[in-house]
């Protein structure tokens, strides 16, 4: 996909004052956005609603993902496991997610992207389902194991179709559409915290399946394909091979994964971080919880309009350098009023990094296959970042969540170097 100095084609719209309008659909295979002429005399939605729709879906994921983690103390005591074994299931449902990613992306770009999100969400309530009905650990494992595949075919999926619609704007879509994923998070607290209040756990996932149903039902409404069922062939070494072409790539790739090991360790244990090393009570922990995710609400399209006018390089960096500073804030402060600052500037830092370093990315990808691409590019930052809660679990076992914290401060400044090494190229 590359960019036109202005994100526009003058030449497109010059053809477009003397042919028919084109239809959503194909401007899309031609990887241009939609414009606001266009969208008048076109019988499918504004691309402002399709954008809307497709965001409210990538919430709805984050809140049946991110409900895990505020969770999960009470379902450690529930299901008498050991905190290790409880971050193991995470990084299982992380790891699956990730691989979805791949496999999301892929059939979307044989199949179109509104089969695919539309599945995507449909197989998020059927994950939520076992967990809910889940009894044991085996059940807790089963659960969010289905939880993460099918709802990872969703964002990468997701991604493509803004980029399609948002050509040259990419950095502005991805901003509003990674928001959602905060509203999600944000509200995934609350949820939690309505549930644990009741004593059962478990209350906590009704309501995320009746939304997940009402917006798969609008986007299969304003899908503007029709569903096909075609053999899809899938090549992830060739897939990672264009993902990791060049050293610039190699080194965007493992920048990515050692902020996403960051992101996944941090955000899965925080409430539990908070309540057993700092000694906040839950409620306090909970809402510094979703903190996290109201702040990212605000910064991420501003993080995303920065990149595209001023550099995504350099608005990655400095996203990074803010997390680090706020993990080191949180490590070493001890009163509820620092730490909940701490909180505060960690989340500036880590929830402003996807959106310019995820357009930077996608801007350099080839059309044919951008789905696949980018849901290989993501299961492969994703795996590794996966890995996070176990390793947080483990080191909370043998030694202290202050400890497994540290270490991942020394992952998010490895990223930053990375992306200064990136510079270069």
């Amino acid at each position: 996909m590359t960019e036109s100095p202005n994100g526009h084609d003058d030449s497109a719209d010059e053809t477009a004052a003397t042919a028919a309008p084109a239809t959503a659909a194909e401007h899309c295979e031609r990887g241009e956005r939609i414009d606001e002429t266009d969208e008048a005399e076109s019988t499918h939605p504004p691309r402002s609603y399709l954008l809307g729709a497709t965001s409210a879906g990538f919430g709805t994921v984050a809140l049946g993902l991110l409900v895990m983690s505020p969770l999960l103390p009470a379902i450690i005591d529930d299901l008498s496991i050991t905190p290790f074994q409880a971050g193991a299931g995470l990084s299982i449902m992380w790891g699956l997610n990730a691989l979805g990613q791949y496999l999301g992306g892929r059939v979307s770009d044989v199949l179109g992207r509104h089969p695919v999100l539309v599945f995507g969400l449909l197989g998020l309530v059927a994950g939520v389902l076992v967990v809910t009905v889940s009894a044991t650990f085996l059940g807790y494992l089963v659960g969010v194991a289905f939880l993460g595949l099918f709802s990872g075919t969703y964002p990468a999926t997701g991604f493509t179709h803004l980029s399609e619609l948002y050509a040259g704007e990419q950095g502005k879509a991805f901003g509003i559409y990674t928001s959602f994923w905060d509203i999600g998070g944000g509200l995934s607290a609350g949820l939690a915290t309505v549930a644990l209040a009741t004593g059962n756990w478990r209350l906590a996932f009704p309501p995320i399946i009746v939304l997940a149903v009402a917006v798969a039902l609008v986007l299969h409404s304003w899908r503007d394909e029709p569903y096909n069922i075609e053999r899809v062939q899938f090549d992830f070494r060739a897939t990672v091979s264009r993902a990791l072409v060049g050293p610039e790539q190699k080194l965007l790739v493992l920048s990515f994964c050692l902020f996403m090991l960051t992101w996944q360790g941090a955000v899965s244990f925080l409430p539990t971080f908070l309540q057993v090393e700092k000694g906040l009570p839950a409620g306090i922990a909970a809402s510094a919880f979703a903190s996290l995710f109201v702040i990212g609400m605000l910064v991420k399209p501003v993080s995303g309009n920065l990149g595209d006018r001023f550099g995504r390089l350099r608005a990655a960096l400095c996203s990074v350098a803010i997390g680090t500073v706020g993990l080191l804030a949180l490590s070493i402060v001890q009163s509820t009023a620092w730490i909940l600052v701490g909180v505060a500037i960690f989340a500036v830092g880590l929830m402003s990094f996807t959106p310019p370093m995820l357009a930077y990315v996608m801007a350099r990808l080839p059309d044919a296959n951008a789905g696949g691409d980018i849901g290989g590019f993501r299961t492969v930052y994703m795996g590794v970042g996966s890995v996070g809660p176990a390793y947080v679990g483990l080191l909370a076992d043998v030694a202290t969540y202050g400890v497994a914290f540290a270490g991942l401060m020394l992952a998010l400044l490895a990223s930053a170097a990375t992306i200064l090494v990136a510079f270069r190229y």
